[in-house]
């Protein structure tokens, strides 16, 4: 199984890409020794569509094709339910042993996530009832990766 952080807009430099970078890279080094193949991102264009409810359903849609070999998806959205992180882990964990082909974490464009791809999450998960941006977001969701994966594996990096 891999896990794919499935994000729509693209990342400046910045600090907010060198420490996605650093926890992207410390996860790709300790995947393998808990049977998950890949950590990978997929940057997606955000839509020009004029109505938001059209940039919503394209981006959706192309996230969406990335569950055709079978997957699980999970959306990030401030509506979302919180999760500890050992909870998570325990889900990436499932999901590896169900031989789920991927494990695919959306994060959706500045208009939010389509209800139609919301619909098709096995969780939708917050980070907090606080918006955030996605810069981040998606830092914490690639840190929440590693941390998953060091307590798949038993490092000690997570001391709760």
């Amino acid at each position: 199984m891999r896990i794919v952080l499935a994000v729509v807009g693209r990342l400046k430099a910045g600090p907010e890409r060198e420490l996605s970078t650093r926890y992207l890279e410390r996860a790709q080094a300790a995947c393998r020794q808990v049977g998950i193949t890949a950590v990978e991102i997929r940057e997606f264009e955000e839509s020009r569509a004029r109505r938001p409810e059209d940039r919503k359903a394209g981006e959706g849609e192309a996230i969406a094709e990335l569950l055709n070999k079978g997957g699980r998806l999970i959306v990030l959205d401030e509506r979302g339910k919180s999760l500890t992180s050992e909870a998570f882990a325990q889900d990436v964990a499932t999901a590896r042993d169900s031989a789920s082909g991927a494990y695919v974490i959306a994060i959706g464009g500045p208009d939010g996530v389509d209800e139609d791809l919301r619909s098709k999450a096995a969780i939708v998960l917050s980070f907090g009832a606080m918006t955030w941006p996605h810069q981040m977001v998606r830092v914490m969701a690639l840190e929440q990766i590693y941390r998953a994966v060091t307590i798949l594996s038993g490092h000690p990096y997570h001391r709760a």
